[in-house]
């Protein structure tokens, strides 16, 4: 039997520190699976991310319960400091630290052997086979000559030593293996639609959430947003009331819980709880974002139903809230094109667009050139094609909308963006405008969201 080792890690893109954007999941991917793999041991991520950095009852079982662990201590993320310090108090030893070259660790780690692995000014891995090896090989070290790394353990004399029952043990290893049989049953249930990703939720396993993972209840949650259905929503708020309190708090699944009741139509709902989302963390790319397209939806309700004035209140707090969010994260430029749209759609067109627009563009721009594929995730490329749109630049349009369909994961993606497109034509065409080369793309996007909705076969 293969030992477990537990990698606690930032997730996504995050700056380092240094000014440097890293793809820690491109480090997971590239680096830390492939050294743990190497070393003959089993790998397991951390998933607390997924739900807002709560601390919960797996999270602590892996700490403790995992022979051996790795933490990547770059960008001085607290929650992987946090849960470091946990797994020092709990075992005395099998912990590695790494770090990406040129990171200066604090005080209290700095006297911790750690490994580095090499980026270059871009932040992008240059050697990570070369890295891999050698953290391949510190877990070999420390699995063939144990030692106490832990720096409790070293400096005080007599600390007691935690002995676990192999029972304990072996429960948990069946745990860990009915997490990952669900979470490669979702992701194939989410490329079949709603009915099946129902069927995995209906397992009687996962009928009392109490005593089900936080990592699987948040992946269901994320599987049925995932489908772009309106019954896929309605699915999401049903699971949310059945959560255990703790993850019903969590501030991810509140933000989704925003997202799902906005998209069945419950727009108070959403407004109230996403507003209290913000009140309580402060603005945010995600919960702004969620929240603008909450003003924006009531913005379209009140203007197909004649209520001129009332629109146009919706209209400005749709630009103030996505402005609010790309404000509080300039790298995220979701909120930022949100808010652009919106300001060319205002009438007359709101003065801060000309301000705005090209900070829009260089943020989506640079997560582009930070992508090691050179192409970027959809949303960049979304981005740069309604851009090109309010600025008339067909071209631009035509090769952002080819580069976009190019990398949809989702059906709801291309969705959302044809929506936005029609909402800039519609306007064009009120005006007398020839916007065919627009509708064009919307009709490509549409197909692309139709191919994704067919069912696997």
């Amino acid at each position: 039997m293969k030992p477990l080792c537990f990698v606690l890690m930032p997730f996504g893109r995050k700056p380092e520190g240094g000014g440097r954007i890293v793809d820690f999941d491109a480090v997971y991917a590239e680096i830390i699976a492939p050294a743990v793999l190497a070393a003959g041991m089993e790998v397991i991520r951390a998933d607390q991310e997924q739900v807002g950095g709560t601390i919960h009852k797996p999270m602590f079982e892996r700490l403790m319960l995992c022979d051996y662990a790795v933490a990547d201590m770059t960008g001085a993320n607290p929650n992987v400091y946090y849960e470091l310090g946990i797994r020092h108090a709990l075992r005395p030893r099998s912990t590695v630290i790494v770090f990406a070259q040129g990171t200066t660790l604090p005080f209290d780690l700095a006297m911790q052997r750690g490994t580095p692995y090499r980026l270059d000014d871009a932040g992008n891995l240059t050697e990570p086979a070369a890295d891999a090896a050698q953290i391949a090989d510190r877990l070999r070290s420390a699995h063939e000559a144990a030692h106490d790394d832990s720096p409790l353990f070293q400096l005080v004399d007599g600390m007691p030593r935690l002995e676990i029952d192999h029972a304990k043990t072996d429960i948990f290893r069946d745990r860990v293996a009915i997490a990952a049989e669900y979470k490669n049953a979702l992701a194939a249930a989410r490329k079949a639609g709603t009915e099946a990703v129902r069927a995995v939720a209906a397992d009687p396993r996962l009928a009392d959430l109490r005593n089900v993972e936080a990592g699987i209840i948040v992946d269901m949650m994320l599987s049925f947003r995932a489908v772009g259905t309106k019954e896929g929503c309605e699915e999401m708020i049903a699971l949310h009331a059945r959560m255990p309190r703790e993850l019903q708090s969590a501030r991810m699944v509140r933000e989704q819980l925003g997202f799902a009741l906005n998209r069945v139509g419950r727009r108070a709902e959403a407004e109230k709880v996403l507003s209290e989302v913000i009140r309580e963390f402060g603005p945010s790319s995600e919960a702004n974002g969620l929240l603008g397209r909450v003003y924006k939806d009531m913005w379209e309700d009140a203007k197909r139903a004649g209520r001129g004035l009332e629109a146009k209140g919706h209209l400005k707090r749709a630009v103030a809230s996505y402005r609010a969010g790309f404000e509080a994260d300039w790298r995220d430029a979701y909120p930022g094109v949100n808010a652009v749209t919106l300001m060319a759609l205002s009438s007359p067109p709101d003065p801060a667009l000309a301000e705005l627009l090209p900070v829009v563009r260089y943020a989506a721009s640079q997560r582009i050139r930070a992508d090691e594929s050179g192409t970027g995730d959809y949303w960049d490329q979304a981005t740069l094609l309604e851009l090109a749109v309010i600025g008339n630049d067909t071209d631009g349009a035509m090769d952002a909308a080819s580069a976009a369909l190019s990398v949809v994961t989702e059906p709801w993606q291309p969705a959302t963006t044809a929506r936005n497109l029609r909402l800039i034509r519609e306007a064009r065409e009120a005006g007398g405008e020839d916007a065919a080369w627009i509708a064009e793309i919307e009709a490509a996007l549409a197909d692309a969201e139709a191919r994704m909705k067919e069912p696997v076969a």
